[in-house]
């Protein structure tokens, strides 16, 4: 069958649409560019077939693209069911991708949906959150048989992997994408920052500037996060569990504060912890009138939506991604986006330019996992310093930006132990 007759996505029609999201985004990744230039001339995946699960949006359906233009028979799906963009998965169907996606499916389709991608019986994954890993590992290991590898997108899904490792039941070697410098410097950081504000703004038309935004987790989603808010104008409370990020916060200018403490001033609240219940009933028992709830972690888990549910009289919908909670006292507490991904359910994701790098190391990632999965057993790897490097040569190169290289008697000074 033809990636036309196989595909299950909402409406073919759409496809004119996706296709411009996705003309601008290639417009905007030189560096991935670059890569599919290479990849077009190597030909790295002839004759494989690759499985992607990521948010299926514009610029991953130009990563989808890359990929099949060296040479890989592509299928794709979601990694979140209001992450997913109709027109885009119209538009790879007709560029001969097979997508089963849809926006917004109930959780049993969502799931079969992914489960039709790895019945392609992929030889390579790109992965999001680790679901195209647990499914195989799971309830489809029939499926397990031929996959060679693949690389993993996010920190969530790293962490389900290295306990997989531990437990010595991972049954095939992942790229830990997620680790790379180019990865969390540039994506996590300046990509889930601006982003995240992106989707609140777009969804709540409110200001930011001299509200109170609490920032649950600190590592480099988080910092971001706080760094966009702080240049809004906003005042910013972190929480944290670890001592050495509570006092890398408090040094770089913010308040640091327990939950039960912070829920009591706080009018915006971004959880980015990977973990759950991070805003949890005894939480919206303090919480000021009017505020407001969201999530930038990988799963709808972060803000304890039943606890919330329980806690209300009514629950209505008052604007697109907008869910008000009424508390038996008056209160009114909303939620944004169902509580999964503020930026990508409630907005377009990170940046284009941000991804390019990013979606660059997934696609060099991909053919250093093809080439050497049978050295690396089943394990979970770094991505390779001389890729990370490459990235960023490539993008300093894009922006037009040289730097000095180490000379050679600069290289043996620095090699050298003896006195000088």
């Amino acid at each position: 069958m033809t990636a036309a007759e196989n595909s299950i996505v909402t409406d073919k029609s759409l496809a004119p649409e996706g296709h411009l999201k996705i003309d601008w985004v290639q417009a905007h990744m030189p560096v991935l560019n670059r890569i599919r230039e290479q990849f077009e001339k190597e030909q790295p995946f002839r004759g494989l077939k690759v499985a992607i699960s990521l948010h299926l949006e514009a610029k991953t359906a130009y990563l989808a693209k890359v990929v099949q233009a060296g040479g890989a028979e592509v299928t794709i799906t979601g990694s979140n069911p209001l992450s997913t963009q109709d027109d885009v998965c119209a538009a790879l169907v007709e560029d001969g991708i097979t997508v089963f996606a849809k926006y917004n499916p109930d959780p049993k389709e969502y799931k079969e949906l992914m489960i039709k991608t790895l019945e392609t019986r992929p030889d390579l994954i790109i992965d999001d959150g680790g679901d195209l890993v647990t499914i195989l590992h799971s309830e489809r290991r029939d499926l397990l048989e031929g996959v060679r590898g693949g690389a993993e997108e996010t920190t969530t899904g790293i962490l389900r992997l290295k306990s997989l490792e531990k437990e010595g039941r991972l049954e095939f070697p992942m790229v830990a994408v997620n680790d790379a410098n180019c990865k969390y410097l540039f994506d996590n950081r300046y990509g889930t920052g601006q982003s995240v504000f992106d989707g609140i703004n777009r969804t709540t038309n409110l200001v930011v500037a001299g509200k109170t935004v609490v920032v649950a987790g600190y590592g480099w989603c988080g910092k971001g996060v706080a760094m966009r808010a702080k240049g809004l104008g906003a005042q910013v409370v972190v929480t944290e569990i670890d001592a050495i990020k509570a006092v890398e916060a408090y040094m770089d200018g913010f308040t640091v504060l327990s939950m039960s403490d912070a829920a009591k001033i706080g009018d915006y609240f971004v959880t980015v912890t990977g973990n759950r219940d991070i805003i949890r009933g005894e939480h919206y028992e303090v919480m000021k009138d009017g505020a407001i709830l969201s999530n930038a972690g990988h799963f709808d888990v972060e803000v304890n939506k039943p606890e919330l549910e329980a806690q209300s009289v009514s629950v209505r919908t008052v604007r697109r991604n907008i869910e008000e909670y009424q508390l038996k006292d008056g209160r009114k507490i909303y939620l944004l986006a169902e509580g999964r991904l503020v930026n990508l359910a409630a907005g377009d994701g990170h940046p284009a330019e941000i991804m390019d790098m990013t979606f660059a190391l997934q696609a060099m990632s991909l053919k250093y996992m093809n080439d050497r999965y049978e050295q690396i057993g089943k394990a979970v790897v770094n991505v390779p310093y001389e890729l990370d490097e490459q990235v960023a040569r490539y993008k300093l190169e894009s922006l037009g930006i040289s730097i000095d290289r180490l000379s050679d008697e600069q290289k043996a000074y620095l090699d050298s132990w003896q006195e000088h």
